[in-house]
């Protein structure tokens, strides 16, 4: 396991992180988990107040006798963004006793989605964790969200944060100037679900699968972000120890040196996925200028053409029905109307430097795209 220095922070996080969100099917098997991570060299272990019963589960895993000094492991937690400083302190020590400490070495406000939850934080209980630092009971402060670009770049550039949980991957680089941003600001960037909402890589589409021999699709999209020396950490969210098996690739015969530069066959494979979906899509592709936007009906038209982009390129139906059929059901989380809102006003057609047929195919990817409604994972 490689280790990077944490921004500002000065922590020396391992190049993996585990985040705890679906270790919640009994606390033997969170257990267990955590105790394979810390085998593997994982130090870093990431859980939130909404996440079930994983900040319990994990305090267990601490006072279960685990192989690490508490003081070469670290924990973050995440809590909402709220101005009410009071309750801000109260979700700080009951975090705490769950995970059965003293101390916290990260805390994220967890999902600053929108101007109001910048506002909220930063006007109110930004005091609560100011006074809970002075007493020790906190030491480096972040945030993670699923808000705007322009949000997140005001965000790392107030100056309050010391690290941030970034979307950021092979599949949707919209948050590129946000990495840059925080690098030049120190601040520790930890990429948050690379192989879940990434993808969906843990079980990748048989042409995506094909495409990226003799790497998994996972093991090459890994590759493009630990390659990148500004990320200090990416989130594995294991469920169980078996899913952590992938790390132990550097000592097999097939071996992925995970924080090495890009090999030019790695290079050339990513290249080669690029050449391949510009092929399938044709005239159709979006490039993801975001230009179309705003739309009058609230269509998030760029994600629902990314979505597209990745089914019709790469066969990635499951993964964009998953993210597609989060629309008008996950609130901030998820923003955007789905493709089926279309007036055929035509605002977004002039804006559009591909010239493409918005409307036709918005409507294509919610004909191909569309199904049972989904929540976020921990809410289902």
């Amino acid at each position: 396991m490689q280790y990077r220095r944490f921004g500002k922070t000065n922590l020396n996080l391992s190049l993996f992180s585990l985040g705890t969100m679906r270790c919640l099917a009994s606390p033997q098997l969170a257990i267990s988990t955590i105790k394979k991570a810390i085998a593997l060299g994982i130090n870093h272990f990431e859980t939130a107040r909404g996440y079930g019963s994983s900040e319990e589960y994990l305090g267990l895993a601490l006072r279960s006798g685990l192989p690490i000094a508490r003081e070469n492991l670290y924990l973050t937690t995440k809590l909402p963004p709220t101005r009410d400083r009071n309750l801000m302190s109260q979700w700080i020590d009951e975090s705490l006793a769950r995970l059965q400490t003293d101390y916290l070495d990260c805390l994220a406000i967890h999902g600053i989605n929108t101007p109001e939850h910048l506002n909220s934080f930063t006007q109110g209980s930004i005091q609560a964790i100011r006074q809970a630092q002075d007493q020790g009971k906190i030491r480096h402060l972040g945030f993670s969200t699923h808000g705007s670009l322009d949000l997140i770049l005001a965000a790392i550039g107030s100056d309050l944060f010391e690290f941030v949980n970034l979307h950021y991957y092979y599949f949707w680089q919209r948050n590129q100037p946000a990495i840059a941003l925080a690098k030049e600001k120190d601040l520790g960037i930890f990429i948050i679900s690379p192989g879940d909402k990434g993808g969906m890589l843990f079980t990748p589409s048989k042409t995506l699968r094909e495409l990226c021999q003799p790497w998994s699709p996972l093991e090459l999209t890994y590759r493009f972000l630990t390659s990148d020396r500004r990320i200090t950490t990416l989130s594995v969210g294991a469920a169980n120890p078996d899913e952590l098996l992938f790390l132990q690739r550097e000592d097999q015969e097939n071996q992925v040196t995970w924080s090495a530069p890009l090999t030019i066959e790695e290079s050339w494979k990513l290249e080669t996925l690029e050449q391949h979906l510009a092929q399938k899509l044709n005239s159709d592709r979006c490039s993801q200028c975001y230009q179309c936007l705003p739309c009058p009906e609230s269509i998030n038209i760029p994600e629902i053409l990314r979505l597209r982009n990745l089914a019709v390129g790469y066969d990635m139906d499951d993964y964009g029905q998953y993210r597609y059929r989060m629309f008008e059901n996950a609130g901030h989380w998820f923003p955007g109307k789905k493709g089926d809102r279309c007036t055929e006003c035509g605002d977004c057609l002039p804006r559009c430097p591909e010239n493409l047929n918005i409307p036709k195919l918005l409507r294509n990817t919610h004909q191909r795209l569309n199904g049972s409604p989904r929540r976020r994972l921990w809410e289902e």
